[in-house]
Order: structure tokens, then C-alpha cells, then sequence
């Protein structure tokens, strides 16, 4: 019963569940030794346990880290016209696997999360899907959990694959789990079973994409959100990220960007707030004395309130004071210490 298949997509499994380079390789060496034996046994005409290409998925792994965006696609023609090569690639044409793969690029999820996607998670009103559950392959072969951080997110439905979601989301009320993503015979679905039904490696390849995988459409969504300007903490909840560090990698930081923060920052310093509730701070109002070289007039040294009429008169006073001839220091006077750079600080409740 094991196949050279079989044993392929059980260590792109354990890669993808972020399984250690050398704990894959010593599992990889015992079965081959075991199925070296059953070879001189005669049980089996090769050793089917020999693979190839599991140490570039670690190399691949290795560049999400680094850049995730590098293994993005450009954009939304680029998705449609990889999922219509798959679709005629497969062996019945069937439509459902370019769906799979438009979905799963507009949404940045992951295959099991598209696979473990029921009718009843998607709201067609707000168009929101909260993503609940994920299909992994598990000892009893396929199984629906949670999803990798252990919690439900929400994420939004883009219009362009809303008319697609419209027509699956009828078939799927009328089969009993209500998937809306299934096979062309109804089963689930899996990272390993797009693959292979859709000669994936063969696809990408021809179409100039050889190092993309099923796992990178996520990163394909998650670059396009960053891109459209969505805010960072935002990005995060719709990636179902743990650590903020992981969704900045997707940030794409460049001279052009830095200088749109930079007017974004002039702009906010320099808007209006007349709704600002702020309290002067007394000594922040009278300037040091190696600023000035006199003293301040005490009526200054007071508080000023929320009330407008009170920081009008504050004002007034102000201007009356500079206007006065300085006046030498006095002995029993001691200028005030300076404090903040503006004198301004929030109004306590």
C-alpha cells in the first residue's frame, strides 16, 4: 500500500506543518531501509520510498521567511489565467479547481481553510467569511479542525469572486456538510490533491511560475491587502497571524512609500482639531530664563481650563506680557523651569 506517492505528499505534509529539516530526513531513512528489505523480499519491484525534491521545499520555505512577497503573483489576470490552465489540465476539466484557486488568492487563505469552508460560514449580506476550520490530512486519512491559530477570523469577499461564490454557495446547500469547495466527486480537498489532479508543477512551470506553490496564492492575497493600503493591525487579524512581525514581512517598503508617510505625517500635524480637549501646563506657558532674560509676570502662573472664554483671557494676558519692557530679575524671584516642548498635555478625565 505505499506508493512513492503516498510517501511524496507525507513529507511535503510534514514540511508544510513546519516539521525539522533533519527530523523529515531520519523518518525518510527508516522507511527506505524498511522498504529496502521488502525490495530484497520481493514484496515490492522498487523502493518507493527514495523521493526527490522534498530539500527545495525547505529552500522555498527558507525564501517565505525571508520575502513573501517575492513568491506572489503580480496580479488578478495573472491568478485567473494560472486557474484556467489548471482547469484544463485536470483530467475532467473541472471547474471547481479554478475556483478553488481564485478564492483562495482573493481571500490569502490556505487550501485546507478553502476546503474546510461551509455555506453557513459565509455572510452574502456583508459578504464576510468567518473561517472556522481547516482540512488536514490526519492517521484516518482526511479531518476537519481548527484553524492554525486556534481561533475563528473574519476576511473579506471581494466583488470579483462574488458571482462564483453565488453559484457554489447553491450547490452547496444542497449536499449534507454544505462544503462549498469540494472535488469533481464530492470529497474534500487537499494542498496535496490540487496538486496532483491538476499537474500542478507541470502548469507553473509552462506558464513562467516554476517556484510557485499552492501555499503561495496566500502570499498572492496577503500582498495584494498590503498594497491596497490596508492598515497593518488590520492585515493581521484577516491573516490569522500570531505575531506582528509576520505580517510586516508583507509591507513592501520603498522610497515612494516612505515619502507618502512622511506628507501623511506633515498632514496630521498640520490639520485642524477643534474638538481638542487640552489643558495648558503653567510653567509651559513662561519661557525659560536663558530663552527670554527676565522674569515671568506671576498672573501667568495658572491653569488653564477646558473653558474657551478662560483660554482666550490666558491668551490675552500673554500678549500684554510680552509687549511689557523686561524686567531684571529680582532677588526673591526665581524663573520657572521649562517643561515639554510644546506645554500642552492631555486633560485628565
Amino acid at each position: 500500500m505505499i506508493t512513492t506517492g503516498v510517501v511524496d505528499r507525507a513529507a511535503r505534509n510534514w514540511i508544510a506543518e513546519g516539521v525539522g529539516r533533519s527530523s523529515v530526513k531520519n523518518s525518510l531513512a527508516v522507511l527506505v531501509r524498511v522498504m529496502e528489505q521488502a525490495l530484497r523480499d520481493g514484496l515490492v519491484d522498487r523502493n518507493p520510498a527514495r523521493i526527490t525534491g522534498w530539500q527545495r521545499e525547505y529552500r522555498l520555505a527558507e525564501d517565505e521567511l525571508d520575502d513573501p512577497r517575492s513568491l506572489a503573483l503580480p496580479d488578478w489576470e495573472t491568478l485567473q489565467h494560472l486557474a484556467t490552465a489548471l482547469v484544463a489540465r485536470s483530467a475532467l476539466r473541472y471547474a471547481g479547481w479554478g475556483d478553488i484557486v481564485e478564492f483562495a488568492g482573493a481571500t490569502a487563505a490556505r487550501i485546507g481553510e478553502v476546503s474546510g469552508c461551509r455555506a453557513a460560514d459565509i455572510d452574502t449580506r456583508s459578504w464576510l467569511w468567518t473561517v472556522r476550520r481547516q482540512t488536514t490530512p490526519g492517521p484516518g486519512g482526511l479531518t476537519d479542525k481548527g484553524t492554525k491559530g486556534k481561533r475563528a477570523r473574519v476576511v473579506p469577499l471581494i466583488e470579483e469572486i462574488r458571482p462564483m461564490l453565488v453559484r457554489r454557495l447553491a450547490s452547496a446547500k444542497e449536499r449534507p456538510d454544505g462544503r462549498v469547495f469540494v472535488g469533481p466527486r464530492g470529497g474534500r480537498v487537499t494542498t496535496a490533491i490540487l496538486r496532483d489532479a491538476t499537474h500542478w508543477d507541470e502548469v507553473v512551470t509552462q506558464l513562467g511560475h516554476e517556484k510557485l506553490r499552492r501555499h503561495d496564492l496566500r502570499h498572492t492575497g496577503l500582498t495584494w491587502m498590503a498594497d491596497a493600503g490596508i492598515p497593518l493591525h488590520q492585515l493581521r487579524l484577516i491573516a490569522g497571524h500570531g505575531s506582528l512581525t509576520t505580517t510586516q514581512r508583507y509591507l513592501h517598503s520603498n522610497r515612494n512609500t516612505v515619502t507618502a508617510a512622511g506628507g501623511l505625517l506633515s498632514a496630521h500635524l498640520n490639520a485642524e482639531r477643534p474638538d481638542a480637549r487640552l489643558r495648558a501646563v503653567s510653567v509651559g506657558l513662561v519661557p525659560s530664563w536663558s530663552q527670554v532674560g527676565h522674569s515671568a509676570h506671576p498672573s501667568m502662573i495658572e491653569e488653564r481650563s477646558n473653558d474657551d472664554r478662560h483660554h482666550s483671557e490666558c491668551d490675552r494676558r500673554y500678549r500684554r506680557w510680552k509687549r511689557r519692557r523686561p524686567v531684571a530679575p529680582s532677588r526673591n524671584h526665581r524663573p520657572l523651569p521649562t517643561v515639554g516642548t510644546t506645554g500642552f498635555e492631555p486633560a485628565t478625565p
